[in-house]
């Protein structure tokens, strides 16, 4: 099966990428949005995400592998949501700020523009490959 791509935010006052490296890793429970469930439902264990600074920053700051695809989230007592486990994989040599996925020509559509409220989005190859691409030039 082919890799997908995703990406996740999170607010760096609630869980920095700096956390993440730290923890090396995270459960990612506590979505509450059917859309963004859906999406974890979606991912597979090798899957690439990218690490989004939300409110604070907006930014993708690094890249996570997911480690064990979605389950029952242990958080949503007795709901039906779901979580997965991400791991970290690098950070980005230079972050990739909103405003130039925004500029971009190949970026300016990643559903993190599009549906700029949900957390968990999908990513294209091309858009994963440009967002590296990217973060080796200073912004």
């Amino acid at each position: 099966m082919a890799i997908q791509y995703w990406l996740v935010k999170s607010e760096p006052s609630t869980f920095s990428w700096d956390r993440f490296l730290k923890d090396k890793g995270a459960q990612w429970d506590g979505v509450r949005n059917f859309e963004a469930r859906n999406n974890l439902r979606a991912m597979k264990k090798g899957d690439q995400v990218l690490f989004y600074h939300s409110t604070t920053g907006k930014e993708i700051v690094g890249i996570a592998t997911v480690a064990k695809a979605a389950y029952p989230d242990p958080t949503a007592l007795g709901e039906d949501w779901s979580a997965v486990d991400l791991v970290p994989k690098a950070a980005l040599p230079h972050p990739v700020s909103l405003a130039r996925i925004k500029a971009d020509a190949i970026l300016g559509q990643m559903a993190l523009v599009r549906r700029s409220r949900i957390s968990v989005v999908p990513v294209t190859a091309g858009e994963f490959a440009r967002v590296r691409a990217l973060s080796h030039e200073p912004g």
